[in-house]
């Protein structure tokens, strides 16, 4: 086989799968498994959503208390631990315990002593009320069975003023639209500050009213 004809077989494997699993994810509201990563962590998301960009475009400064909701094996927790510093708390929230036990691995490799792991259900009542200064949700939102439950949820462990970043990638699974985020935003009490991107990409920044 060609190496043309290689790319060309595992582009179109690739869109199955993908396919595939949105199919899937319109039925039944299921996280991202360990072994489909590569979906989250790759040059094209790097590119489009980037850790760093996504922390520029939610404004988070030292000090900062930050929830990562829905954080993986910590492509934001990372660089979100370092960007707050010894004086800031980042809380890294998954339902997972296989996606916490990679984070931890990842923590200890980069000698980071500033977050707070929980394992729990966005939307279970978990969270700590008027806590965070920022919050991310980062291609998250339709994994939620219950997602206006878990936009409450958030917006109550948010202080007077603090801003929710939520992104979403196409063709991501369970990628939601803007028009989609915004409505169930609306319902649950954000108000709309600012947006970033376009369809294929965006952050939509959503505050807690003072």
């Amino acid at each position: 086989m060609t190496p043309l004809l290689i790319v060309i077989a595992g582009a179109v494997v690739t869109l199955a799968f993908v396919l595939g699993w949105r199919l899937l994810a319109r039925r039944a509201s299921l996280p991202c498994p360990t072994a489909c990563l590569w979906l989250l962590e790759n040059r094209m998301m790097e590119r489009v959503a980037g850790a760093e960009l996504l922390l520029d475009r939610a404004g988070v400064q030292p000090g900062m208390t930050v929830l990562d909701a829905g954080c993986g094996p910590g492509r934001l927790t990372i660089p979100l631990a370092a960007r707050v510093g010894p004086a800031g708390q980042v809380v890294a929230v998954d339902l997972q315990s296989a996606m916490l036990e990679r984070l931890q691995a990842r923590l200890e490799s980069h000698a980071l002593r500033n977050v707070r792991a929980l394992r729990a259900a966005l939307g279970a009542g978990l969270l700590p009320a008027g806590t965070f200064d920022r919050a991310f949700l980062v291609t998250v939102l339709g994994e939620i069975p219950d997602r206006l439950a878990a936009l409450r949820e958030i917006r109550a462990a948010l202080k007077p003023g603090g801003v929710l970043s939520l992104t979403e990638v196409f063709p991501d699974p369970h990628y939601q639209s803007r028009q989609s985020v915004r409505r169930l935003a609306e319902a649950a009490g954000f108000r709309m500050v600012e947006a970033f991107g376009s369809w294929r990409a965006f952050t939509v920044n959503l505050a807690r009213p003072e």
